[in-house]
C-alpha cells in the first residue's frame, strides 16, 4: 500500500471518528448508563461502514478480549473502563470517552475528557491543562525532532501547572495494525529518544492526575490512579509530513 493511499483513507477514517467522539460527548449526562454510550458508538461506526477497533481486541498485556466498543473511563479510572449497563453517569463525574475504528483496512484512535453537570475549578484546571499538552506535543512533532521532544513537552506542560503526567502508558504507532511496538510517552528529554521522520503514524496521547505518576493495573483493562483521584486523558491520531504534521483525528 503506498503512502498517499494510506494517508487518505486514514484521514477519512479519522474525521469519521472525530465525528462520532464529538457527538457521544452529548450524550455524557446525569442519569444516563454507560452501556448507552457503547451502543450508539457501535451503531455510529458501522453506519459510517467502519468497525469498532477494541469490540473483542485482545491487547497483548491482557488474558482476554476487550468486550466493548469504547473505552468510557470515569473518575479515577484512567483508561479502559468498561461501559457498563447498570452504572450510571452523576453530577460530577470526569469521563474519558477513548475510541477507535478500523476503516478500509486502517486504524485509528482518539480520545477526549469531557465532565457531567458541574466539576470544581481544579478538576477543570486538570482537563484544560492535558488537553494543552496534547496540542503543545502535536506542535513539537516534527522530522528531525524526537519522541523525547514529544514527552518533554507533554510532562513540562502538565508538571508546570502543578499536576503529574502518568509515565507508564503512552501513544503508539498505528495503521494496518491498532498497536505496534512504537511507545510515544508522556514524559521525556528533548533530543532523545527515537528520531521522527516523514511517513510516521502514531497517536499521542497525555494522560495526567493530581499526584499520580504511575497508574495502576485494576485488572487486565482498567488502569487507575493510585490516590483514587480523578484522571484525565486526550488522544490523537498523526501523520509526520515532510514539512510537518497533520492531525488525522482532528478534536482539538
Amino acid at each position: 500500500m503506498d503512502f498517499d493511499t494510506k494517508y487518505n483513507l486514514m484521514k477519512e477514517g479519522g474525521y469519521i471518528l472525530a465525528k462520532i467522539l464529538t457527538d457521544l460527548t452529548k450524550e455524557v449526562k446525569e442519569g444516563i448508563p454507560l452501556n448507552k454510550i457503547d451502543e450508539l458508538a457501535e451503531e455510529m461506526i458501522r453506519d459510517n461502514q467502519a468497525e469498532p477497533a477494541f469490540k473483542n481486541y485482545k491487547a497483548p498485556f491482557a488474558s482476554s478480549a476487550y468486550p466493548y466498543a469504547i473505552c468510557v473511563s470515569v473518575n479515577e479510572e484512567i483508561v479502559h473502563g468498561y461501559p457498563l449497563k447498570n452504572r450510571y453517569f452523576k453530577n460530577g463525574d470526569v469521563v474519558k470517552l477513548d475510541l477507535g475504528l478500523k476503516y478500509k483496512g486502517f486504524y485509528v484512535d482518539a480520545a477526549l475528557t469531557t465532565y457531567v453537570g458541574e466539576i470544581d475549578e481544579l478538576s477543570l484546571k486538570l482537563i484544560l491543562t492535558t488537553k494543552k499538552a496534547l496540542k503543545n506535543a502535536i506542535d513539537v512533532s516534527l522530522p528531525n525532532r524526537t519522541l523525547g521532544d514529544i514527552g518533554w513537552s507533554i510532562e513540562t506542560t502538565i508538571e508546570d501547572e502543578g499536576f503529574k503526567a502518568i509515565k507508564n502508558l503512552c501513544g503508539h504507532d498505528i495503521g494496518e495494525y491498532l498497536h505496534g511496538e512504537l511507545q510515544v510517552p508522556n514524559f521525556g528529554d528533548p533530543g532523545k529518544g527515537r528520531k521522527i521522520v516523514p511517513g510516521m503514524f502514531f497517536t499521542i496521547e497525555p494522560m495526567a492526575t493530581f499526584s499520580t505518576e504511575y497508574a495502576t493495573a485494576r485488572d487486565d483493562y482498567i488502569y487507575v490512579t493510585e490516590d483514587g483521584k480523578i484522571s484525565t486523558h486526550f488522544e490523537e491520531t498523526i501523520v509526520i509530513l515532510e514539512s510537518g504534521n497533520e492531525v488525522l483525528t482532528p478534536l482539538l
